[in-house]
């Protein structure tokens, strides 16, 4: 079976689904292609006409499956190489514009939502990485195209897309691996990671708030900063920087083998995020033994029961980390995490390519 990968914006959780997806599925010929995560407006809306100026010789040529993720104009695609209909085609959603939230300087990604809708609609499976992935997407989409002048009548078609799409989340590494096996344990019950991408829609001014008044409070704990930074950040970060600084005893990206370290001894991670889809950041330090700690809200109370979850306010986050860090009776048992690993969605991933084993 020859499977046609395309990646138009290749973010660090896109390039581990990719990349762990053809490892797990090693028997399968992949054919991969992608774009750097930089110049997000002329990606979604230009990735086609960049492959066909770069990879026209190997779009030429015949696939059995295209697997595509969702900010792939996969329409446009179709439409510049025509042999890529008659193959199986599958877009699979890490996120989707319509449910991202804006910040005040952004201005409304129409042309993001467009691609996403329209790729949707030109493929034969639609994935989700998660319920709340799909229902947002097709509730947005919904709402979205009551704007257009013509009133369309899109409800129909929208629901029956919610009926035949699929839920398969990215999966995390197998914990029983011998890499994971080999980690000493050194877990630090006081030390909190954050390892999210230091952006608004994480909300880390929820995040520092409430560690200020921690520590205000005379709390202690250890901060590991960890995460994607990139060249503008909130001012928060800075302001967190200082004030802190007794407790940090990380800040900022990490090599690959440090950043392990410190998962591996984190004994809380913290998400307070505005958006998520899926959080592959927070479940990889939960299968490394971390307490998560995340927001009654989007895709988390159907991942995490409810004595991982807070009530989204500062107040909440505040009440159950001073509890988890003040009280260790208060804290819940390491949560299980192999639902959420490769061996339990392996064989899906098959059928839904419709591989089988040689």
């Amino acid at each position: 079976m020859r499977v046609l990968l395309l990646s138009a914006y290749e973010a660090v959780s896109h390039r581990y689904w990719a990349q762990s997806l053809m490892a797990q599925l090693d028997d399968i010929e992949w054919t991969l292609l992608s774009l750097p995560p930089r110049h997000f407006a002329w990606r979604i809306r230009g990735n086609p006409l960049s492959w066909m100026l770069k990879e026209h010789a190997t779009l030429s040529q015949l696939f059995d499956v295209v697997l595509a993720t969702s900010m792939v104009d996969l329409a446009t695609l179709i439409g510049l190489f025509p042999h890529l209909g008659q193959a199986k085609k599958i877009v699979y959603f890490h996120e989707n514009q319509f449910a991202y939230p804006e910040s005040s300087d952004q201005m409304p990604q129409v042309e993001a939502k467009m691609v996403n809708l329209y790729t949707a609609l030109a493929a034969d499976s639609v994935v989700f990485n998660s319920a709340y992935n799909r229902d947002s997407f097709i509730d947005g989409a919904r709402t979205f195209l009551k704007k257009m002048p013509e009133n369309l009548p899109a409800a129909k078609p929208l629901e029956a897309l919610r009926e035949r799409a699929k839920v398969l989340p990215v999966p995390i590494a197998d914990s029983s691996a011998p890499r994971q096996q080999s980690a000493v344990k050194t877990t630090v019950p006081q030390r909190i990671v954050w390892n999210h991408r230091w952006e608004y829609d994480k909300n880390p001014d929820d995040f520092f708030a409430v560690l200020f008044a921690l520590s205000d409070a005379g709390v202690a704990f250890e901060l590991a900063v960890l995460g994607q930074r990139f060249r503008q950040t909130p001012a928060i970060f800075e302001e967190a920087e200082q004030r802190l600084a007794k407790h940090i005893i990380a800040w900022g990206p990490q090599p690959e083998a440090a950043y392990r370290e410190l998962l591996d001894s984190a004994g809380i991670v913290v998400s307070t995020t505005w958006h998520e889809f899926q959080g592959l950041a927070i479940m990889e330090a939960a299968q490394r033994g971390a307490l998560p700690l995340v927001p009654d809200r989007l895709c988390f109370p159907a991942l995490y029961p409810a004595a991982y979850r807070y009530d989204g306010t500062r107040e909440g986050l505040y009440a159950r980390l001073y509890d988890w860090l003040t009280d260790p009776v208060s804290r819940p048992e390491p949560l299980d995490t192999t639902a959420w690993q490769w061996p339990a969605w392996r064989e899906a991933y098959r059928q839904l390519l419709g591989s089988s084993r040689r």
